[in-house]
């Protein structure tokens, strides 16, 4: 089988793993629209699977968004999704050389996750959406949904 075809079809297979994880158990956040789900393993885990390039494509296509009604978060999940999985791909590509230094390299793009999930949502919410104080109550939700998405990816 050709290398490259083989290579998207293992990236389209990783996207629909991580729609899956991201729609199968969704655990709403009060005082948000969204919700806690483990999709964020996933997200992390195409990095440190199909590398950074395409970890990213699959990392952002497989964001749920789309499919769960909330259009207007589909550009901005595909890019702040996509950077997840491209950065732990490039941090385990660089740290991941020893069994040691591989969980290192997963919690690192789970801190990764952490910072982008709250950070990206947060900083798109108040420039594009809702303002600074509204989109500042979705930060405790997405840091728990970022922490579960490295505890399950270390697992």
């Amino acid at each position: 089988m050709n290398s490259t075809l083989k290579k998207v079809v293992t990236t389209a297979l990783f996207a629909a793993l991580a729609c899956v994880a991201t729609m199968s158990i969704r655990i709403p956040t009060p005082g948000t629209s969204g919700y806690i789900h483990p999709g964020d393993a996933i997200v992390i885990l195409t990095g440190v699977f199909l590398g950074p390039g395409w970890g990213f494509l699959a990392g952002g296509i497989g964001s749920a968004d789309l499919l769960g009604g909330y259009f207007v978060y589909v550009p901005i999940t595909f890019v702040i999704k996509g950077l997840i999985s491209l950065i732990s791909g490039l941090i385990y590509q660089k740290l991941g050389t020893t069994s040691k230094s591989r969980y290192t390299a997963v919690i690192l793009g789970g801190v990764v996750d952490i910072v982008l999930v709250a950070g990206g949502y947060f900083l798109c919410e108040a420039v594009f959406l809702y303002g600074f104080a509204a989109s500042a109550a979705s930060i405790p939700a997405n840091i728990i949904q970022g922490v579960g998405g490295l505890i399950i990816s270390c697992v």
